[in-house]
């Protein structure tokens, strides 16, 4: 262990994207990407394997920006029914559906509107809500199911994958447009088995899982859990 424990302190009070690595070149090389482009309304694509941390980099550059104080909404298109990720992303009018909300319902992206909009595992969504996305993007408002009228968003987007989209392309099931919209800042997150600073990754989980309490990992547990 040549750089010994991180303390809770230290990794606690880092800045936002400082602390995302504890000297990873490919990570530290990623920041210095991430903070040129952090308020420049450029949308950002991160990939990389199921685990890598894509949502905590997200969070992160989200918490890094002006946007900071307004909504972080995550939204995993892989986790929610394709029956329903329409009216969870575009949200509805009251009486659209049968079980609908008598109130209607804003979705998630109007609900992001002002702050960050993070589209997580994008590479699942249908194809056909793509092209609803991509009009989205395009135009900064967004129609919800039911309405006739559309509704102005003040949008931020972080997508993340850990498909291969290039091969989604060439197979149809993505849109290259919409790719090509997402993806202005492509940002590959390594793997954490490839990352060299595995024990400083370690210690600011347990830095932040246990604020209050005097734990750290011996050099044997570290290792353990490296291999």
């Amino acid at each position: 262990d040549r750089a010994g424990p991180v303390k809770a302190e230290s990794a606690t009070h880092l800045s936002p994207l400082a602390g995302l690595t504890g000297g990873d070149p490919v990570i530290a090389r990623a920041v210095r990407v991430i903070e040129k482009v952090v308020d420049q309304k450029i949308n950002i694509l991160l990939q990389g394997e199921t685990g890598a941390g894509k949502e905590v980099f997200a969070r992160a550059i989200h918490a890094a920006s002006a946007r900071s104080d307004k909504p972080f909404v995550a939204v995993n298109c892989a986790a929610i029914p394709e029956s329903l990720i329409e009216s969870e992303l575009f949200g509805y009018k009251p009486g659209t559906f049968t079980g609908a909300r008598t109130k209607g319902m804003r979705g998630l992206i109007a609900q992001s509107s002002g702050g960050t909009l993070f589209l997580d595992e994008i590479g699942d969504m249908p194809v056909h809500l793509q092209t609803r996305l991509l009009r989205v993007l395009s135009e900064h408002e967004l129609m919800p199911l039911g309405s006739d009228q559309p509704v102005k968003v003040d949008l931020n987007v972080i997508a993340a994958t850990h498909q291969d989209i290039e091969t989604q392309i060439e197979n149809g099931t993505f849109r290259e447009d919409l790719f090509f919209r997402l993806s202005a800042v492509k940002i590959a997150i390594p793997p954490l088995r490839e990352r060299a600073d595995f024990r400083f990754v370690l210690d600011r989980i347990l830095a932040t899982e246990c604020v209050d309490c005097e734990v750290h990992f011996s050099p044997e547990a570290a290792a353990a859990l490296q291999a």
